[in-house]
């Protein structure tokens, strides 16, 4: 797994660059500059798909209009839903882009990572990036493989909303079984009425015989 440049670039940008959006409060700011973190490290990913020579050597010469440039295309993009203004968006991108170029540089001096290390390195930061910034991010910087990464949290149900969900089905079966009882007790033949279904045959039978008796007395 390649070097994690997503908190690493992070903690520069917390270092390196503490008036940035200063202006927000500490959980706002962390939420849009994490934002702007994932799409330019995203955007560098996509940059080396697409010409790594290229990317490579701008890497080596800091070229600060090309990094304005992209700024800008990212700033005006259909697909970017970011909260904050154009152009504290577009600022905060150039430097943060700046930072990352800036930073990539640094590493490939000390560490001789030549084209091919920063290959290995850039384009394997994409299993880092997973989950970590909503869909527009990932359409606005063309990394579209990971739309969808980032789990949609579920609702916390609490302890008391369970319990009352929990009696009022308790109470609503009890209602059925009740109903259900009430229902049977009404058409079914009580007990005594069976046990009496002999005698009333035999007064029935008695009645009938006294009568016949006398008519034929």
């Amino acid at each position: 797994m390649a070097f994690d440049l997503v908190q690493y670039f992070a903690e520069q940008i917390h270092l390196q660059k503490p008036e940035l959006l200063n202006q927000y409060d500490p959980s706002e700011r962390k939420s849009h500059l994490l934002e702007i973190n994932t799409l330019s490290l995203g955007k560098l990913i996509t940059l080396w798909r697409t010409d790594e020579n290229k990317l490579y050597q701008e890497i080596q010469s800091q070229d600060q209009l090309y990094v304005v440039d992209i700024a800008r295309h990212l700033t005006t993009s259909d697909q970017n839903h970011s909260k904050l203004s154009k152009p504290e968006f577009e600022h905060t991108m150039t430097e943060v882009l700046s930072l990352q170029l800036a930073e990539l540089k640094q590493l490939d001096d000390t560490g001789n990572y030549g084209i091919k290390g920063l290959r290995e390195l850039i384009t394997g930061q994409v299993e880092h990036l997973s989950g970590q910034a909503e869909d527009w991010i990932w359409s606005t910087n063309e990394l579209t493989e990971l739309k969808g990464s980032k789990p949609i949290p579920e609702e916390e149900i609490s302890l008391e909303e369970t319990m009352k969900e929990f009696n009022q089905m308790v109470h609503q079966n009890a209602v059925e079984h009740h109903e259900q009882v009430a229902e049977v007790e009404k058409t079914a033949v009580p007990t005594w009425a069976k046990v009496l279904e002999p005698v009333v045959a035999l007064a029935i039978l008695w009645v009938l015989y006294s009568a016949a008796t006398q008519m034929f007395a």
